[in-house]
């Protein structure tokens, strides 16, 4: 059903309440905002779904006192850009959650498998993507789109009986909850202008010095971005955001002086020295870093070819796709004697960790036998 008035809301949630899973998916615009324009949110149960007018509808209350609703799991697919839009515009974190994307690769499918090939996988439908570049904000939606729409939704209830009796009949449950819950912490710790700095490209050159002055900075634009609702690369791009960590300018005249910032406002301009000004009085003991990426040398490179080998093997016998146990750059620190290591602890370890120690070690191999590489 297409849900566009706030009765209809009200009297479908305290339906959906009734239900113990709820799916739940987002359609939205954001390319020339900073919020983004929330304008569908389909839900459905295992006995209805819905298409709810998030633009029309001006109260939505009633939807997120269901997405609240700690007694109803709430099931994505894929749900950090999902949970991000939901925390933006109506403020809420649904809890408890279930993505079947990461339950998927803890069940023998790849990593980030696709809601298509997920539908296909489990229940045998093909679902047509022609609607897929909708502007969701125009108004009428016709039945096409409602139905594109609606079949993000519709398959998920079922989708997710299965996957947990799968969970738990490979003792997989204590695995995926840590990681949807590491997930869910990435989501709000991105809404944090204090770690945008992280995300900024080519922060990797900048010094720890020259760090201070992009979080300042960036925390800056992100709070102008949002005041504005522009992209922040709108406001200022990521490559002359670098360009002024590296210069730090002191005036007005000398930020103008680098090439694309000459048409910023005069109060801009101040701000921008002023938050430079501010990343230049960090001591030096507050400088922020970036994790650290380990590269390989020449010697430890074919010795992480060997460790990955042995982790498609491990993967194949546990049925949980290789990215999520580990990276690559996973595997360098690992070799590089990194404590810290998530090989080192946890299901990692269980499933490779000491597997991989021990081939490090040299009290483990590997041979081909039949054209597959096998354990020694």
């Amino acid at each position: 059903m297409f849900i566009s008035t706030n009765e209809d809301l009200a009297t479908f949630c305290e339906r959906a309440k009734k239900s113990d899973v709820v799916a739940v998916d987002t359609e939205f615009l954001r390319e020339k905002t900073y919020h983004p324009l929330l304008c569908l949110v389909q839900v459905a149960t295992h006995d209805e779904s819905a298409v709810v007018d998030a633009i029309t509808i001006k109260d939505l209350s009633p939807l997120v006192g269901l997405l609240e609703d700690e007694s109803v799991t709430k099931v994505f697919h894929a749900c950090d850009q999902d949970l991000e839009v939901l925390l933006d515009s109506l403020g809420c974190m649904p809890r408890p959650l279930f993505d079947t994307q990461l339950a998927a690769s803890f069940l023998g499918y790849r990593m980030q498998m696709g809601y298509g090939a997920l539908v296909q996988a489990y229940d045998g439908v093909h679902l047509a993507k022609a609607d897929g570049l909708t502007d969701w904000s125009k108004r009428p939606l016709d039945q096409s789109q409602l139905k594109y729409a609606e079949e993000d939704v519709v398959f998920l209830p079922g989708i997710y009986d299965r996957m947990m009796r799968e969970l738990i009949k490979r003792d997989r449950l204590g695995w995926f909850q840590p990681e949807l819950d590491a997930l869910c912490n990435a989501v709000e710790e991105r809404r944090n202008p204090r770690v945008a700095y992280m995300h900024l490209k080519r922060a990797s050159s900048l010094t720890r010095r020259q760090l201070a002055v992009a979080r300042e900075v960036c925390v800056w634009r992100e709070e102008a971005a949002a005041r504005r609702n522009l992209p922040r690369k709108w406001v200022i791009s990521d490559e002359l955001v670098v360009e002024i960590c590296r210069r730090a300018p002191h005036s007005t005249e000398r930020l103008r002086r680098i090439r694309g910032l000459d048409s910023l406002s005069d109060r801009d301009a101040r701000q921008v020295i002023q938050a430079v000004e501010r990343g230049e009085r960090c001591e030096p003991a507050d400088y922020p870093s970036l994790p650290h990426r380990p590269r390989p040398n020449a010697e430890t490179d074919s010795v992480v070819d060997l460790m990955y080998a042995l982790l498609r093997i491990l993967s194949d016998r546990c049925g949980v796709a290789v990215p999520l146990i580990a990276t690559r750059t996973d595997l360098v620190s690992f070799a590089q004697g990194n404590k810290t290591s998530p090989l080192r602890s946890g299901w990692r370890n269980e499933v490779a960790g000491q597997r991989l120690e021990k081939l490090l070690a040299g009290e483990l191999g590997l041979t081909i036998k039949d054209g597959r590489v096998e354990i020694l």
